[in-house]
């Protein structure tokens, strides 16, 4: 329970983050490269803290290095597509698609030897069966959608190599503060080389400092959350959570159609969501 109230109110926050950073890049005044910066900002100060003044925070064991490369390469991909896919697809579009992650999480735990009923199975085909149906129904939009499905697939991979890392080698607060302080320098570079803009300076803006804050309190929050539950379990509550608060955004602050089909495709997916999770 305690794992479900962490992740849900971390998706809260970063739904904040999403629909800011979206209009704002859409609206020209940030680049891709600073708000994948801003969303990482405050998620390196407060694993900065954790590390200093909780005692043992900070464990990192260098036979996680294979593992943990990986993930560090995949990070930064799957940050700068994850931001390219918030800005290009709808706030709903873009929560639904990114469920297919749950099965896929699935498969990979079937393939590690766990014994998965009959339940869960059901469950793949009720989601799978209500995306089918939101997008035969003009439910789903193709505007970045390529995006929004690669980033789905690829948080299979970072979602399991975390999990991995944390169940036998490194804390949650080491693990996750070299994953970010590692992707800031990169976006950092590129914001000021490429996008030719110095992303500190967005930090003094009200505006700017609220999509940084929000993103970075949610991300830690969820991040916790996985501790308390498999990474299946955890990503099933994330990506359920996450549509309901991309279907309040997407209608009150972009407009967007069809919200009682949606609604009712959103229930479809959460019967199965819980099925996966039996």
């Amino acid at each position: 329970m305690i794992g479900i109230i962490l992740i849900s109110i971390g998706t809260f926050f970063e739904e904040i983050s999403d629909s800011i950073g979206k209009f704002k890049v859409n609206n020209h005044d940030e680049s891709s490269f600073t708000m994948a910066f801003l969303s990482l900002f405050w998620g390196a100060i407060f694993f900065t803290l954790v590390s200093i003044f909780k005692n043992d925070a900070f464990i990192f064991k260098f036979a996680s290095l294979p593992t943990f490369s990986i993930r560090v390469v995949l990070e930064v991909i799957q940050t700068y597509i994850s931001v390219l896919a918030i800005v290009g697809a709808d706030r709903s579009t873009y929560s639904f698609v990114r469920s297919i992650t749950i099965p896929l999480l699935l498969i990979v735990d079937l393939l590690l030897g766990y014994k998965v009923g009959f339940l869960p199975i059901v469950g793949i085909f009720i989601i799978m069966a209500a995306l089918v149906t939101l997008f035969l129904n003009k439910g789903i939009k193709k505007n970045g959608i390529g995006f929004v499905i690669f980033s789905a697939v690829n948080a299979v991979i970072t979602i399991s190599l975390f999990k991995y890392d944390i169940t036998h080698f490194n804390s949650i607060a080491a693990e996750q503060l070299i994953i970010t302080l590692i992707l800031l320098t990169v976006f950092i570079v590129l914001s000021l080389f490429k996008a030719q803009e110095n992303p500190f300076l967005f930090l003094k803006q009200p505006i700017f400092f609220l999509q940084s804050f929000s993103v970075g309190i949610g991300g830690v929050i969820e991040s916790f959350g996985y501790n308390y539950g498999a990474a299946s379990i955890m990503t099933a509550v994330k990506r359920s959570s996450a549509i309901l608060w991309s279907l309040l955004s997407g209608k009150v602050f972009f407009k967007e159609n069809k919200l009682i089909l949606k609604f009712v495709i959103f229930i479809l997916l959460l019967s199965g969501l819980v099925l996966l999770s039996i």
